[in-house]
């Protein structure tokens, strides 16, 4: 294959025009279909007041959407979507996806076919046949003259809405703010269509009740005459479903042409540990991992809006088109090197070996386990508070995704340290951490156990530092509070956000003890008492006296300066106070 034919096959940015891309245009023109749709139900909705309020609010929906602006962007908007919707198929290099974004594919596809006799009934049909178009005619007809006719413009909405909202959806998820409001969105995406189909059905069944006793209009029960526009109507009708579905079939028999085409165009991708797949020329590295189930990361689902999928491409550098703009300001960000690349993005045209570099080994669902749900009560337990030094300033410059990313990591490294030694996970918040030792029943010794854990987090925390070496100014140091003593402890928060947690002075003494190890520039800070009932080491220990917010009485503490010393003090270990 020349230079030609690899420019051809990789795949340019989608560009309308100098400021807009095809999926603004697309988004644009969903917003205005969207918008569409929201008022039609709102007009149904009316219905649960009256059918006046229906017919009253119908003329306000039809001054918008039948004036000639309105048609020509309702219209406009349809084929413009319809048609960017088709390209984003064809342009599909898998078919693997999530289960929503499958349902919006299939919503979007079924629609057209779906308008189309609604379409011809409300406008094209009055309009030829001469005949007064109304709600109340609209509701005779769904409801009296055709149910089934009812029931399919009901699913009409529905999956018109539901496509929309998913649309809406992947859209705004990213959104910083989205989570706050996500609960009103939902509400309002329930609520809407079901209020449109109550009053749907409350006007039907008022217009069945007045078709009983003859007091309907003439206008509303009127049939077009024989042949007045009948014969039109049904070439229109075979027409628009011809068009369709040659559109959509044509779009499918496109794409297995564009893959047998492709299969005669396969390139290899080898990876570090060892795999090595093919794949069509001009799928990404990403998509090639997915396709052949290998396990890599990609935080902001293959945007290019994180770094968290790159690689390192250790042959065929040279002949790897040129970094997207999104890519190179992704990795402009993160200041990487001129052989990292955005698996993502990166598309294949040659054979290629790349090294991805970031592990897989965690993903975030490791990270909180599942707690038992117990009631209150009082017992003596330790509590562990870690905290990454200078977290704010070390991730200021770095993407956010990146920063979740990192954080899953650290708090992967914490948790996997604290229930090997007995220890149970209490809560995250930020870069902190809060972990207790001795509520649950174990062989371990808490206080011994939750040493041994801070030693575990420090090989951890090393082991990240020299993974992740490339790109942190700085290393990641800690900061880590021990304390032992009694505390209320049992389940608390309501429904989903439940958890066990200690409460009491125990809990306040041991975060005032990590942010004491800040002052000091000690890797860990813990009570004199708590050390020796673990049995360290404190011959060569200064013993400190510091004052506690709350209490009268001054605490006696231990520094350990690094990891290191902790661990010299817990080999050495001396015998444990009971």
């Amino acid at each position: 294959m020349g230079p030609r034919d690899q420019r051809r096959d990789c795949r340019r940015p989608n560009i309308i025009s100098p400021s807009f891309s095809t999926r603004q245009v697309r988004l644009a023109s969903g917003l205005v279909l969207f918008s569409f749709v929201a008022t039609h139900l709102a007009n149904h909705a009316l219905g649960l007041v009256s059918l006046g309020a229906m017919e009253a609010g119908r003329g306000v929906f039809l001054t918008i959407w039948r004036s000639m602006p309105g048609t020509f962007a309702l219209y406009g908007a349809f084929v413009v979507h319809f048609a960017l919707a088709l390209r984003a198929i064809y342009s599909r290099r898998a078919w693997r996806m999530p289960m929503g974004e499958f349902a919006q594919l299939a919503f979007g596809l079924l629609l057209p076919f779906l308008l189309i006799d609604h379409v011809l009934g409300t406008r094209v049909l009055h309009e030829v046949a001469g005949i007064r178009d109304s709600y109340a005619r609209v509701i005779y007809n769904l409801w009296v003259v055709s149910p089934a006719g009812g029931v399919k413009q009901a699913f009409v909405l529905v999956v018109a809405w539901s496509h929309g909202c998913l649309g809406l959806y992947f859209w705004l998820r990213q959104r910083s703010w989205f989570t706050r409001y996500q609960p009103a969105f939902l509400a309002a995406a329930v609520l809407l269509p079901s209020l449109a189909l109550l009053g749907f059905i409350d006007a039907g069944q008022t217009i069945a009740r007045l078709a009983e006793k003859g007091g309907l209009d003439a206008s509303v029960t009127a049939m077009p005459a024989d042949g007045a526009g009948t014969a039109l109507i049904e070439t229109v009708r075979t027409a628009a479903y011809s068009v369709f579905a040659t559109l959509v079939g044509g779009l499918f028999v496109l794409r297995f042409r564009r893959y047998l085409r492709l299969r005669r165009n396969m390139v290899e991708i080898r990876y570090g540990a060892g795999q090595t797949v093919r794949v069509p020329r001009g799928f990404s590295v990403l998509e090639a991992s997915r396709r052949y189930g290998i396990p890599h990361n990609s935080t902001c689902g293959g945007k290019g809006r994180c770094s968290t999928c790159r690689v390192r491409v250790i042959e065929g550098l040279d002949r790897l088109p040129p970094p997207t703009e999104t890519e190179r300001k992704t990795l402009a960000r993160i200041n990487a090197g001129k052989d990292v690349r955005l698996a993502c993005q990166l598309r294949a045209m040659n054979d290629l070996t790349v090294i991805p570099l970031l592990s897989t080994a965690v993903t975030a669902a490791e990270v909180v386990p599942r707690l038992s749900v117990a009631p209150g009560r009082e017992q003596e337990v330790v509590v562990l508070f870690c905290d990454i030094r200078g977290f704010t300033k070390l991730v200021e410059a770095r993407l956010p995704f990146d920063v979740v990313f990192l954080l899953n990591r650290y708090f992967a490294v914490v948790g996997r340290a604290v229930e090997a030694e007995g220890g149970t996970l209490d809560k995250f918040v930020g870069d902190g951490v809060m972990a207790l030792f001795g509520v649950t029943p174990s062989a371990l010794d808490p206080c011994r156990g939750a040493f041994a854990a801070a030693v575990a987090i420090g090989d951890g925390i090393r082991e990240l530092n020299q993974e992740l070496a490339d790109e942190l100014r700085a290393p990641l140091r800690l900061a880590i509070g021990i304390h032992v003593g009694p505390a209320v402890v049992g389940a608390i928060g309501y429904g989903s956000a439940i958890g066990i947690t200690a409460i009491g002075d125990t809990v306040n003494i041991a975060s005032r003890l990590e942010g004491v190890a800040k002052e000091l520039d000690a890797y860990l800070v813990a009570s004199e008492r708590t050390a020796l009932r673990a049995g360290l080491d404190l011959s060569a220990k200064g013993k400190r006296r510091i004052d506690v917010r709350g209490r009268s009485v001054a605490l006696n503490v231990v520094a350990f300066d690094d990891m290191h010393d902790l661990s010299r003090s817990l080999d050495d270990e001396s015998e444990p106070l009971s």
